[in-house]
């Protein structure tokens, strides 16, 4: 008995342990970095350089149509986008979304080393689903950046 009443009574500990939460940040933030650069998409292309002013947007995401080095077309909707698409595809995909969303800004990037025919190509593809302006996407020269 006289063990009994010499015993402490434990008091709750009131304070959080933030350790393991900052472990998970700091795994959570390396994840993070290691995976954004993957997660990038698209078809690789030399723009040709030219000085020009950006396009006024009305902040809407364009319809892009790439055509690379090899002549190809990819379009930046749907599921396989680095996949080569041909000419009755991209007409039907780029009228679909015309449909649903008028007023979608369309561009086309084409390599620098492309035939100028495919791009043309590319354009007269592009009015004929319905688009009835079509930018051209260009980089700036170095001599001309500010």
């Amino acid at each position: 008995m006289a063990d009994s009443h010499k015993r402490k009574k434990r008091r709750s500990m009131s304070e959080i342990n933030v350790v393991p939460y900052v472990d998970v940040t700091l795994v959570l933030l390396v994840i993070f970095m290691v995976t954004a650069p993957l997660l990038t998409q698209g078809v690789q292309v030399e723009l040709p350089k030219a000085a020009s002013e950006p396009m006024a947007g009305d902040n809407k995401e364009p319809l892009v149509v790439t055509v690379n080095k090899q002549g190809n077309y990819f379009v930046n909707i749907g599921d396989e986008q680095e996949k080569p698409i041909d000419n009755d595809v991209l007409v039907a995909r780029v009228a679909a979304v015309l449909r649903n969303q008028p007023g979608t800004p369309v561009m086309v990037r084409g390599d620098k080393d492309v035939n100028y025919g495919k791009v043309v190509t590319a354009m007269a593809l592009l009015q004929k689903a319905g688009a009835p302006n079509v930018g051209l996407v260009t980089e700036t020269p170095e001599s001309v950046k500010k």
